[in-house]
Order: structure tokens, then C-alpha cells, then sequence
């Protein structure tokens, strides 16, 4: 059981675990074990809340497949256990985020003396760039 929040909670059953072989260094060891895992979770058939699982699908993230499957691959571990540890981490912050709801941007406008001081530190820096030019005598 993966709790995400105190009402939101996802059976193990719902997660597929399946291990392979880390990429990079690591000797003989990593030809010999498979120690990664693709952590495949399946967007749409979970027991989530259909809000969130809306919000997750509508996520531009590269990690999602056509088919509403989340794909995390963790291998950064040297055993298997802690990089089953760490992909779990890293969906639960994955749905963590799409809880979070952005506060709506308010369009905003410059104020009168804002403009105004723009304008004369424009004026200035063009007053001094044309002081720049050859000198005639």
C-alpha cells in the first residue's frame, strides 16, 4: 500500500514492478544482475480520484504513454530493493504534485510613475549612447 495523503492510498496490486538490467557503470555487476526496475502504474484503471486522475493524465510529461501508463525507471541503487524504494518515491511525489492546485494569475499593469521613470531612463540612456559619436571639430 502506497499512501499518497491520509485519503488517498494505492494497492500494490496496481503497480507493476519489472526488473532490468542498469545501464552505466558498475563492472561485471551490472551484466550480471538486474538490478533497475520499470515501475509501470496505470492511470486510468486506478482506485484514484477521477479529479486527480484527470489532472495526471492532462500532464505534458514524457513519462506517460499514449495508453495513460506512468513509466518510471529507477536505477540509481546497486540493489533492487532500494531502487524500488526510490521509484515509489519518486510516483508518490509524482501524484503529490498534481494535488497541488496553482493559484490563477491575476493580469497585472505597470503604474503611472512606473511608466514615467521608464521613459526617462530610456530617454537618458539614449542622451549618453548619442554622446558616444566621433567629435567633430
Amino acid at each position: 500500500m502506497l499512501r499518497i495523503t491520509d485519503q488517498i492510498t494505492i494497492p500494490e496490486a496496481e503497480i507493476e514492478f519489472q526488473a532490468i538490467r542498469a545501464q552505466g557503470a558498475g563492472g561485471q555487476n551490472v551484466n550480471k544482475v538486474s538490478s533497475a526496475l520499470h515501475i509501470r502504474f496505470d492511470i486510468a484503471a486506478s482506485s484514484l480520484p477521477e479529479f486527480l486522475k484527470q489532472r495526471l493524465l492532462e500532464r505534458k510529461d514524457s513519462r506517460i504513454s499514449g495508453d495513460g501508463v506512468l513509466i518510471i525507471k529507477a536505477q540509481q541503487f546497486r540493489s533492487q530493493e532500494k531502487n524500488r524504494a526510490e521509484g515509489l518515491e519518486r510516483l508518490k511525489a509524482f501524484i503529490e504534485e498534481a494535488l497541488v492546485v496553482q493559484k490563477a494569475r491575476r493580469a497585472t499593469r505597470p503604474t503611472l510613475g512606473a511608466r514615467k521613470r521608464r521613459i526617462e531612463n530610456k530617454k537618458q540612456r539614449g542622451q549618453k549612447k548619442a554622446l558616444r559619436g566621433k567629435v567633430d571639430t
